[in-house]
Order: structure tokens, then sequence, then C-alpha cells
């Protein structure tokens, strides 16, 4: 039987008791990766949400936060590409010389914040992303 959710959750919640628990927190944030590449890295944790995250508090405040990230993440590549498209056309191609390198520093970001959240994840912290759209509570 599962527990009901703190609706008050307090500032500094305790660590999770077993390793299972802190395993799918942080495949919240790892599974990202499985189908990052077709922009759907949101997928993962979408799942670790709807099928652990009633039975751990912990478990849920991952998925939520990997969730909203990668719904981040999409909609600012989205954007970003939209961007870089009239740029590119405006500047006959000039402009790629700007939009590459921050592709570039876009995508390093993306996987070290990932690798982050899953290693604050793995050790029982809780981690947030910095610039993330606070989408799914």
């Amino acid at each position: 039987m599962s527990q009901p959710l703190d609706p008050y959750p307090s500032p500094h919640p305790p660590a999770p008791s077993t390793s299972e628990q802190r395993n799918w927190a942080m495949a919240a944030h790892l599974g990202s990766f499985v189908a990052a590449w077709m922009a759907l890295g949101l997928l993962a944790p979408l799942l670790v949400m709807l099928t652990k995250g009633d039975e751990s508090a912990y478990i849920r405040r991952h998925s939520v936060e990997s969730l909203n990230f990668q719904l981040s993440v999409l909609i600012y590549s989205i954007a970003g590409t939209f961007v870089a498209f009239v740029l590119a056309i405006v500047t006959f191609g000039l402009g790629l010389l700007v939009i590459i390198p921050l592709v570039a520093v876009f995508g390093l970001a993306y996987v070290v914040l990932v690798i982050f959240g899953s290693v604050k994840a793995s050790r029982g912290e809780d981690f947030r992303y910095p610039l993330t759209l606070r989408l799914v509570t």
C-alpha cells in the first residue's frame, strides 16, 4: 500500500531509506540519455514518475525535476533552432560561426547537468537544475 505524498514537505527532507529509491531517482535522470537523441528525453523521467512516484516522495521529486528539465531543454531547443535558422538566413550563413559553438556548449551543459543530477540522486541528495521551467509539480 503506497503512502500519500506530503503536501507540505520540509525544506530539508530526509535522505531516502533504501538504495532502491536512490536507484530509481538516478534512473529518472540517466534514463533521459536513452531517448534524448530523438528529442524524447522526457520519457524516462515521465515513466519513473508514473510508475514509482507514488511509492516515494524522493523518487517523485527527482523524476519531476528531471521531467521539468527535459521539457525545458525541448522548448529551448525548438526556440533555438528557429532563431538559428533565421539568423543563418539573415546573415547569409555567417551566423553559423556563432550558432555552432553555442550548440556545442548547450549540448555539453546538458550532459554535465544530467550526470550531476544522477550523482546527486545516487548519493541521496536533492538537486535542482538551473534555468528550468517548473511546468510539472
